[in-house]
């Protein structure tokens, strides 16, 4: 829900960032004009259109247009940081693969350090601005609550935490049971609380109903609609479930899930599967390259059999798929059912040290570019493995909802290695299922950077 003065903010925080962005390109190219770069100001045009371009797309992602964000002290810094951090790199992707000529280092140091002290000062200002105009003109909506039950005090709490969009005025009504009479007709002190709110100049009264009690919707709203007061209606399903809830709309049909799944998003896939091609295409071409044949010379050395091993593990939607790994066992009947434990015979020395530095997952990336894994999501196991917890273990399938990942938020949180304790796959499960449902592209950033620090460090639970 917006008002105009909302709804026109990222318009205007996004052309007052472009004219930041060309001050700042400006100033840059006049602080490094004494370098001798031999650029002129018609030699920088496309770098600068292309800055400003790419900028929109950068502050756009990172949040820097939503208001919650935009307008509030601390949240301005962190949004900055991740904008510039994205522009950064979308710019330096675009300098790699054009053949225009290149900028200097001392530019692009004086034009980011331009960039974030203007935006830093600006928009701090901005924000200290529209914090006393807020307080001086009723620039946001004014809010209240018909009924006081447990939905509506979640409402209001949720009104005073979005002071910036909302002016909660309190509750019109305390006595919920008896917001419509026995005989279907409203009662005389609820058409009085409507009616007091439309004098006081509020907008929208959210009601909070329960689905028995739906069909005193129409006889509320008749009354509001008399005040010119616009009715929502809430429904109020914490008696009925226990536990968080979304609501979505298939066609004419609410539908509720009780569990978020940002990743059912097509636009969130998106997002993940470019990243998971990209990360997998660098690291095949600029690391596996000339670390298969190294490791591959290495292993055969030390025991006879195939360079890489394959198994069947559970994947998205229980199926499954092969996953690859170097082989880090000598060849053995029990690969499929047994897993490697401590000082496991089977293993042999470059194994270990391969399983030491999660170097034996490296072929993964083969499965991550095929599409039947992703860079961060559950590990997947061996398809007895998979059988035998779901058995033991509540919620145990419900992690296969997703991609099997090569590094997952278990693993960069200890629960890596053997589990022969129930209780440590139960944690392992509760890790996946906080990561499915809080995923975001800056939570798997934030695995990846883990998981390549453990990497240098060594895997303690490895084996």
């Amino acid at each position: 829900m917006q008002t105009r003065y909302l709804y026109s903010l990222r318009f205007i925080l996004a052309a007052r960032d472009l004219l930041l962005v060309n001050a700042a390109f400006f100033i840059a190219f006049y602080l490094t004009s004494g370098l001798n770069t031999g650029l002129s100001v018609r030699d920088y045009l496309p770098y600068e259109i292309a800055a400003c371009l790419l900028w929109l797309f950068s502050a756009s992602w990172s949040g820097l247009y939503d208001h919650d964000r935009a307008q509030h002290y601390r949240q301005v810094p962190r949004s900055a940081w991740r904008g510039l951090a994205l522009h950064f790199t979308l710019v330096a992707c675009y300098m790699t693969f054009s053949r225009d000529q290149e900028l200097s280092r001392f530019f692009i140091v004086a034009f980011y350090a331009v960039l974030l002290t203007f935006f830093l000062l600006i928009r701090l200002t901005g924000v200290h601005v529209e914090n006393m105009l807020s307080r001086r003109f009723r620039i946001y909506k004014s809010v209240a609550v018909l009924g006081r039950n447990g939905t509506g005090s979640r409402l209001a709490s949720y009104f005073r935490q979005h002071d910036r969009r909302f002016r909660f005025e309190g509750f019109l009504e305390d006595n919920y049971s008896k917001l419509v009479e026995k005989d279907g007709g409203i009662m005389v002190s609820t058409g009085d609380q409507i009616r007091q709110a439309a004098d006081n100049g509020i907008t929208d009264v959210y009601v909070s109903l329960a689905p028995e009690r739906i069909a005193q919707a129409q006889i509320l709203m008749e009354e509001a609609e008399r005040q010119c007061v616009r009715l929502k209606f809430v429904l109020d399903l914490e008696d009925k479930l226990n536990m968080p809830f979304e609501i979505d709309y298939m066609g004419d049909f609410p539908v509720i899930s009780l569990r978020r799944e940002p990743l059912e998003d097509m636009q969130n896939r998106l997002y993940k599967r470019v990243v998971d091609i990209f990360f997998s295409l660098f690291v095949l071409v600029f690391v596996l390259s000339w670390l298969y044949p190294l490791l591959a010379v290495i292993i055969k050395l030390q025991s006879p059999g195939p360079v890489l091993f394959r198994q069947l593990r559970t994947g998205r939607n229980n199926q499954p798929f092969y996953c690859y790994k170097f082989r880090s066992m000598r060849l053995n009947n029990d690969s499929d059912t047994r897993q490697a434990t401590k000082n496991d015979s089977r293993i042999t020395p470059i194994g270990r040290f391969m399983r030491k530095y999660s170097l034996d997952e490296f072929p993964q990336f083969l499965n991550v570019l095929i599409g039947n894994m992703s860079i961060s999501g559950p590990r997947p196991h061996m398809l007895k493995h998979t059988e035998q917890y779901s058995a033991i273990i509540n919620r145990f399938m419900a992690r296969h909802y997703l991609k099997p990942g090569i590094t997952g938020w278990a693993q960069v949180n200890g629960l890596r290695g053997e589990t022969r304790d129930p209780r440590l796959m139960e944690r392992r499960v509760e890790h996946d299922i906080w990561y499915m449902e809080n995923w975001s592209l800056w939570l798997d950033l934030k695995i990846i950077c883990k998981t390549v620090v453990n990497l240098f460090g060594g895997e303690e639970n490895a084996r």
